[in-house]
């Protein structure tokens, strides 16, 4: 249903971490199809979250939010906001998988309460069964022992997708904190997840820096989306380029 409301094609995402309402104006103008709304490290509190994805349309399937733990509380509240995809961190087990999902999903998959708080957001002959559909249970998967551990993870019903944190899985494996990671154990578990992902039909995602990496991924069909930028490092670069573009035109006296 998400790949039909985009055409087909791979969606793009990022991270916005700051309690903005402006943020994804912006980023839907420049042609991000979604957002993660970051509730693990950034700035961001649970009602400037409710209060953005409600600023949200309705009908944008990639308004995601990662949260900082499996407390269903917070994720209940955030899914009555509108989000339509939960990202629980650092899984690595299947008893953590089908607390997501109890979290995430209606009965009978899962035990969350019925709270339509937001009009017509699950429109359908069933609004719980909608509901399933439009929501989106998704692992992160972060970790050496996650990927260890990946066929039981992902086997676990009700869960949609797998979003690859490159950082913290390649600090796990004893290498630097970076992603865009081009061979290797990180670029290898990429791969296994893959194989995982598609004999179990769900779709698997990753955190990119670099547009010529993650057009890579695609190419390679080694995911099915990618969040790609962190606002406050897109804003950093923006900064940095133009107060050096200013260093250079006064350094050679241009003003064009």
């Amino acid at each position: 249903m998400k790949q039909a409301a985009l055409g087909g094609r791979n969606p793009v995402l990022y991270h916005q971490s700051v309690p903005s309402f402006s943020m994804p104006e912006w980023a839907a103008a420049a042609g991000y199809d979604g957002m993660v709304l970051d509730l693990q490290h950034g700035e961001l509190g649970l009602e400037a979250a409710c209060g953005i994805l409600r600023s949200i349309p309705r009908e944008n399937a990639y308004a995601y939010a990662r949260v900082g733990s499996l407390d269903p509380a917070p994720i209940l509240r955030l899914l009555d906001s509108g989000a339509r995809g939960i990202i629980a961190p650092t899984v690595e087990s299947r008893s953590q998988t089908e607390a997501l999902v109890a979290a995430t999903k209606y009965p009978p998959v899962g035990n969350r309460s019925l709270g339509p708080s937001r009009p017509a957001l699950y429109p359908g002959d069933s609004y719980t069964e909608a509901g399933n559909r439009a929501v989106s249970a998704i692992a992160q998967i972060e970790t050496k022992a996650g990927v260890d551990r990946a066929e039981e993870i992902v086997s676990a019903p009700g869960l949609d997708s797998v979003y690859i944190g490159p950082a913290d899985l390649a600090v796990s494996y004893g290498l630097p904190g970076r992603g865009d990671w081009e061979d290797g154990p990180v670029r290898e578990a990429i791969a296994h997840l893959r194989e995982v992902t598609t004999a179990h039909g769900v779709t698997l995602g990753i955190y990119s820096g670099r547009p010529q990496y993650a057009a890579g991924l695609f190419a390679d069909g080694l995911v099915d989306y990618v969040a790609l930028g962190i606002d406050l490092v897109l804003l950093n670069r923006a900064f940095g380029d133009t107060i050096a573009a200013l260093d250079s035109a006064r350094s050679t006296g241009s003003t064009s």
